[in-house]
């Protein structure tokens, strides 16, 4: 059914319904198959272990009966394992550690695009990243990352601003929004999606005592549009900014991003990977950066907005009227 709706035809796949690891060897052996994919190894067992599918031993001993039959026979094989609810390998680590690979496909649900991580790889790099998009006919592949997180993106609204993080060697230009609004009760609300909320709350720390903003009586809301999780201390700015735009009520700049990680005395410093994301930015049209005052950039194509730290990012944008 579902080859089907993927509008896969002739296709040359082969299935095993088998759950023991000795006949899966053997099938594997006599058929010699271009590529072996086990869906899962928590439900392989083998019958010389007295012990349930899914236990660490099991899982050891086919992992290990799979692995020397790859090497043997040089036929790639793909092992599915579970994972828990924090996106991680579910269980012992002992299946992480066995293999030569190890693979995440990372993606919500209610969000249509997946990102392809390597985060082990005996024969390689791990900082690459593949970005798909999922539709009714299967996994496309985005080979610009940045018009997806940036399809709906609208200049002009207070409290968006664009930035740009690294996912492995990749720059993406994501677009991150705040919401501030008078709080109802008696303590304010801070919420995130996508963004580390202790994070958030240290940044709040920051605006109001190195910034001069009032925002112990504002609720603050702050989202990644498109479902994408990250930790990236480039966002910092970016996160202080959009505070500071929602909260006075003014918009950014036309095609203007913002770099730069906060310090906890408001500093503005610089951030991994910078000239690569500034290209990025430049590529997609936007001209005016605001990013550390340490960067030496002779660009005649940008306009680059110099910040020393976060009050002169606020004098630089005209937000001033809201000091305490």
């Amino acid at each position: 059914m579902r080859m089907r709706r993927l509008g896969v035809k002739d296709a040359n796949i082969q299935f095993l319904p088998e759950t023991r690891i000795s006949p899966i060897c053997g099938t594997i052996r006599s058929k010699n198959p271009g590529l072996v994919i086990v869906d899962s190894i928590q439900t392989i067992s083998d019958e010389q272990i007295q012990s349930e599918a899914g236990n660490v031993s099991q899982i050891r001993s086919s992992t290990g009966q799979l692995l020397k039959l790859a090497k043997e026979t040089n036929i790639p094989i793909i092992v599915i394992g579970h994972v828990t609810k924090e996106g991680v390998a579910a269980g012992p680590q002992a299946l992480a550690h066995m293999v030569d690979v190890v693979l995440y496909l990372e993606g919500d649900k209610l969000h249509q695009y997946r990102l392809l991580r390597g985060v082990k790889n005996r024969f390689g790099p791990t900082n690459q990243v593949g970005v798909f998009s999922m539709s009714d006919s299967g996994l496309k592949e985005v080979k610009n990352p940045s018009e997806l997180f940036l399809g709906e993106h609208r200049e002009k609204v207070p409290g968006s601003v664009v930035s740009v993080i690294m996912e492995g060697t990749r720059p993406f230009l994501i677009e991150i929004q705040a919401l501030t609004n008078k709080t109802s009760y008696g303590y304010p609300k801070r919420a995130t999606s996508g963004f580390d909320l202790s994070r958030l709350e240290l940044l709040i720390a920051v605006l109001g005592r190195r910034g001069g903003l009032k925002l112990d009586d504002q609720d603050v809301f702050l989202n990644i549009v498109g479902g994408l999780h990250t930790k990236d201390p480039a966002l910092d700015l970016a996160a202080c900014l959009a505070i500071a735009s929602s909260l006075s009520n003014q918009s950014m700049p036309n095609k203007s991003i913002v770099l730069g990680e906060v310090g906890l005395g408001g500093e503005v410093r610089l951030v991994a990977h910078f000239d690569g994301r500034v290209k990025e930015a430049a590529r997609l049209g936007f001209n005016v950066m605001y990013v550390p005052s340490e960067l030496d950039n002779k660009s005649q194509n940008t306009r680059i907005m110099p910040v020393k730290d976060i009050s002169n990012a606020l004098f630089v944008l005209g937000i001033n009227k809201l000091k305490k």
